[in-house]
């Protein structure tokens, strides 16, 4: 029986902490890959103590993963990795959690306000394109083979706009576009790929976003419990699906939302 792993692209905040810990408690080793400055460092290590306690393995890589050099020598480590674990380690879960992108108008009175193109290839690059890059590189290395989910976090920016969100809803759509590629270039091999679309949840990127407390609001009032989503209800999700062998359950956008998305005030 192969040794499962999760690699987890934003692995230290918000959804890709929940899914690296329910992950560990299930008995899956975790790689995590993050970017923490000094004063989170003890929450990044809290979280790497918890998994271990769980008797898996959890290596953490504290990087930039949309910088190729710093991919590349991430991918190496786990090649490293797996070579000297005789137990038929394969990555069975790539999570893509990267929330990083920059929040301004398209268009704006004062020009030095407006989105520029470094920061719109900036932003579709973290929270869109690395997902392809990441996913070229495990599967030409064989690191996952058949069996492997594909989960790409998105938002309901992918088809609503909101103020200040432009490059990040264009990032969104284009992930999810990604994730319908991937799922039809994927599936001869017996992996699958899908979006998963949370309801509005109370994380460190969305209190970046201006108003959020409306959108807070909001999604409290429509959502037919009461409740925001919480970041374990993704993480609860992913417990549940990844150990199914079926790949016919691919190429969607699945929204995690308890009912949110589908109620009009």
């Amino acid at each position: 029986m192969a040794k499962f792993y999760a690699l987890i692209l934003g692995a230290s905040s918000g959804f890709g902490k929940a899914i690296s810990k329910a992950l560990a408690e299930d008995g899956v080793n975790i790689i995590g890959v993050h970017l923490d400055r000094a004063s989170t460092k003890e929450d990044v290590d809290n979280l790497v103590s918890f998994i271990k306690s769980k008797n898996v393995s959890a290596n953490f890589f504290n990087v930039n993963a949309a910088d190729s050099s710093k991919r590349i020598e991430v991918i190496n480590s786990i090649e490293d990795l797996f070579s000297k674990d005789k137990d038929s380690p394969t990555i069975r879960i790539l999570v893509h959690s990267l929330a990083f992108g920059t929040l301004k108008h398209f268009i704006s009175d004062n020009p030095g306000d407006s989105l520029t193109d470094k920061q719109i290839e900036m932003t579709l690059n973290v929270m869109a394109n690395s997902l392809v890059y990441w996913t070229q590189d495990i599967i030409s290395k064989k690191l996952m083979t058949k069996g492997g989910k594909i989960y790409a976090m998105t938002s309901s920016g992918g088809s609503r706009q909101i103020k200040y969100y432009g490059a990040v809803s264009a990032a969104k759509a284009c992930l999810e576009s990604y994730v319908r590629q991937l799922a039809m270039e994927l599936g001869s091999q017996g992996i699958s790929a899908n979006a998963l679309r949370a309801g509005v949840t109370e994380t460190p990127a969305l209190l970046k976003i201006p108003n959020s407390k409306n959108i807070i609001e909001n999604a409290l009032q429509r959502n037919p419990e009461k409740r925001l989503t919480r970041p374990e209800d993704i993480a609860d999700f992913i417990v549940d699906n990844y150990k199914r062998d079926s790949h016919w359950f691919t190429g969607n956008v699945i929204n995690l939302d308890g009912g949110e998305s589908v109620v009009e005030l």
